[in-house]
């Protein structure tokens, strides 16, 4: 998973930082770099891990539970509805179509052959490749490759694809657990526990599903959810972001994790970079937003990095967080959310990444995924 985020944030980081001048190394060309990797090293077949034999498409092929998508890149996981949004930016940031076609062959692909993995699915097959596709039951299953659909969307307008993000609309909307105010939270690892990543698992959705109906309920409930999130997480002490509150004790997990923060101050920046303009809690949202950046700005170390636990300075220096807080302070202030001030936060932080990208484009020093135990 560390390499499939290293694209991800990156190619985010250039979508707000396209309109600076002077920055080296530039990241037209750090990102295009990493893409271009991501596109090389991706498969469109599958495989029996049993036999070793490989398969374009699962049409006529008799049924396995060994078949598997070969490559990593076109599972159903929430990191890679991440990339085809990042994809889907590049491309057209950059003029260059083959990004937006990659994640339109990505969705294309997977799409064209899930009749044959409902059937491993049906039948209980451990690590079969669409699980959560067809499950169904967490926020991770949905809200993040949903969000890169409606993306793909835009460019091939597939029924099926409209009828997969309806399904997703009906069940955050009223079957994911849910506080008694409309909290989005989990059952584990304790009851009703709210995790901050969970708002980048719905909120890019959610506002793409907004502005593709025209419902206005998909934005209402988006903008509940960053309320209720800042009102059981965030920390007025040091204007960070716990990673989770549990609601069967009323009190917060301990870490200020870098990553959740990341997830919290990307979603709110996705709302409003498709929130209308008239809409009247924009403001809030904005106030919101810029707290936070005040916040994290406070924890950033003169490398230009935040630390994989943002109040803890004995914890190293982790670059997917970094990523997280550079792109939303730059999209904030070339969008004219807040202050051009503030870009100063974000370009220290892309000198300090850019001394985390290697020669072949790997990022170094980005956390795995990360829990919550009790």
């Amino acid at each position: 998973m560390k390499k499939h985020f290293a694209f991800v944030v990156l190619s985010f980081l250039f979508a707000c930082l396209s309109a600076q001048a002077q920055m080296a190394p530039a990241p037209a060309d750090v990102v295009r770099k990493i893409a271009d990797n991501v596109l090389e090293n991706t498969s469109f077949k599958f495989i029996n891990k049993e036999t070793g034999e490989t398969y374009t498409n699962t049409k006529d092929l008799a049924y396995s539970p060994q078949v598997r998508n070969e490559s990593p890149y076109n599972t159903w996981e929430y990191w890679n509805g991440v990339l085809s949004v990042a994809m889907v930016q590049l491309g057209q940031i950059l003029n260059e179509p083959k990004y937006i076609e990659y994640s339109k062959h990505n969705y294309d692909f997977i799409f064209s052959n899930l009749d044959y993995f409902k059937k491993q699915y049906d039948q209980n097959v451990k690590k079969s490749s669409y699980t959560e596709f067809f499950r169904l039951g967490k926020l991770d299953d949905c809200g993040a490759m949903a969000a890169g659909l409606a993306d793909v969307y835009a460019f091939d307008k597939k029924p099926e694809y409209m009828d997969y993000l309806n399904r997703v609309g009906n069940y955050i909307l009223t079957k994911q657990e849910k506080l008694s105010d409309q909290t989005l939270c989990r059952p584990v690892p304790r009851v009703y526990t709210i995790w901050a990543d969970d708002l980048y698992m719905s909120i890019p959705y959610l506002a793409r599903m907004g502005k593709l109906t025209g419902d206005n309920k998909y934005y209402d409930f988006a903008i509940q959810q960053v309320e209720n999130f800042g009102k059981y997480l965030y920390n007025p002490s040091n204007g960070l972001y716990y990673h989770c509150w549990y609601s069967d004790v009323s009190l917060n997990g301990v870490a200020h994790w870098g990553r959740c923060n990341g997830w919290v101050m990307m979603a709110t920046a996705e709302l409003l970079n498709i929130l209308p303009e008239d809409h009247p809690k924009r403001a809030e949202m904005i106030r919101m937003l810029l707290r936070q950046i005040v916040g994290v700005s406070r924890y950033q170390d003169t490398s230009g990095l935040w630390h994989q636990v943002l109040d803890k300075p004995d914890s190293y220096l982790e670059s997917s967080c970094t990523a997280m807080f550079v792109y939303s302070i730059a999209k904030a202030v070339n969008k004219g959310w807040i202050d051009p001030r503030y870009m100063s936060i974000a370009n220290n932080g892309w000198k300090g990444l850019s001394t985390k990208i290697q020669a072949d484009g790997q990022v170094q020093d980005i956390c795995i995924g990360t829990g919550i135990s009790e």
